[in-house]
């Protein structure tokens, strides 16, 4: 089904240890917004939505579980020099206590993730604008994280997945009106 590269779609360089901005970015690895719950919901919603669209959401939902990728390999790095005194202080001591410095499905505010964060309703038209305001929340994440950080190297990353989110909207609103011009056809039989 795919063939695997053993190497990151872009490039994930860290500067310093950081464990308050790891804390952050675990919002985009675990929350609702972030890159799982988005993987999720695209390979999910596949199953109900016309042919001449299925395609983009495999593909996108695919390159999803390689943003989350990203994002856990950024949180790692930033983390993994940290003692448990900063891991405290960074109000990752939960996180610590339980995972040492493994990754778990958590949003910012340590909330383990959830089912109910993958929306699916059966209509394309609805869940592709649910998708449209995914992507739309997930780039102001992005773009908040940058405004956060003052490791340009990071910031570097986290542009990428910005203008990514970027590019899936856009793909997502021309599905959008594939789906509407398909429907306004008359069907003879």
């Amino acid at each position: 089904m795919w063939t695997y590269d053993k190497k990151l779609q872009y490039p994930v360089r860290v500067s310093t240890c950081n464990p308050r901005l790891a804390k952050y970015l675990i919002e985009q690895y675990g929350g609702a917004d972030g890159e799982l719950a988005a993987a999720l919901r695209y390979l999910n919603q596949r199953y109900t939505i016309p042919d001449k669209v299925i395609g983009l959401l495999t593909d996108i939902g695919t390159e999803e579980f390689a943003h989350l990728e990203m994002i856990a390999t950024m949180v790692y790095k930033l983390t993994k020099d940290a003692t448990p005194q900063q891991m405290r202080d960074a109000g990752l001591g939960d996180h610590y206590a339980n995972h040492d410095g493994a990754l778990f499905y958590h949003n910012a505010a340590g909330v383990p993730f959830t089912a109910s964060y993958i929306q699916a309703k059966g209509d394309p038209i609805a869940d592709l604008y649910e998708d449209i305001a995914a992507e739309e929340k997930a780039r102001a994440t992005y773009q908040w994280l940058i405004d956060m950080s003052d490791d340009p190297d990071l910031n570097d990353g986290l542009r990428f997945l910005r203008e990514r989110e970027i590019i899936h909207s856009q793909r997502f609103r021309e599905a959008v009106e594939i789906i509407k011009d398909e429907r306004e056809q008359k069907r003879i039989f």
